[in-house]
């Protein structure tokens, strides 16, 4: 799953700072979207896109009709270029969760907008799985502080129902 809990472990260890005192943050989650395509795979797709504009351009060389066809294949690059790209900047997308004792933060950086941020005492955080009935199947979100929030939208229904489980451990210990 595409996150990362810091020092290591979804439990919120004993003795932690509070917020009210400046510490750091006890826990933290940080969650960005699956990326199925590197860098290395985005050359790779552009190369083969051109190699397969050219195969049939083979046949007109050296006649008029190249010229006609040739600004097509060009513009068809050029547009797998841009919505590529366009999938990497939306790729860029990071939500954070920091956990104190008496304070549970989630910011999410938003690509193309601008920061959001949420804030609740964690002892009246509820994290909630909607099966059913969301904007996606098992859909998280975390409720206090008089809102509700999303967490983890991107991610597979899979992950989020793993990320569900490990948000109810860190938020409510035993």
């Amino acid at each position: 799953m595409p996150h990362r809990w810091t020092p290591g472990t979804a439990a919120l260890p004993p003795k932690a700072p509070s917020y009210d005192s400046g510490g750091p943050a006890a826990l933290r989650l940080r969650l960005w979207p699956h990326r199925s395509l590197p860098r290395k795979g985005f050359a790779a797709v552009i190369l083969m896109a051109y190699a397969l504009i050219l195969v049939p351009l083979i046949a007109v060389i050296g006649t008029p009709v190249l010229w006609g066809l040739l600004p097509f294949g060009l513009i068809v690059l050029g547009m797998l270029w841009y919505f590529l790209e366009r999938s990497y900047k939306d790729g860029e997308l990071i939500e954070e969760l920091s956990l104190w004792p008496d304070r549970v933060e989630l910011t999410r950086h938003n690509p193309r907008g601008p920061r959001q941020d949420w804030h609740a005492n964690p002892y009246w955080v509820r994290v909630e799985l909607h099966r059913e009935g969301g904007p996606v199947t098992n859909y998280v979100t975390l409720e206090g502080g008089g809102r509700e929030v999303e967490i983890g939208a991107f991610l597979s229904p899979e992950e989020r129902l793993a990320l569900h489980d490990e948000l109810q451990r860190a938020l409510h210990p035993a």
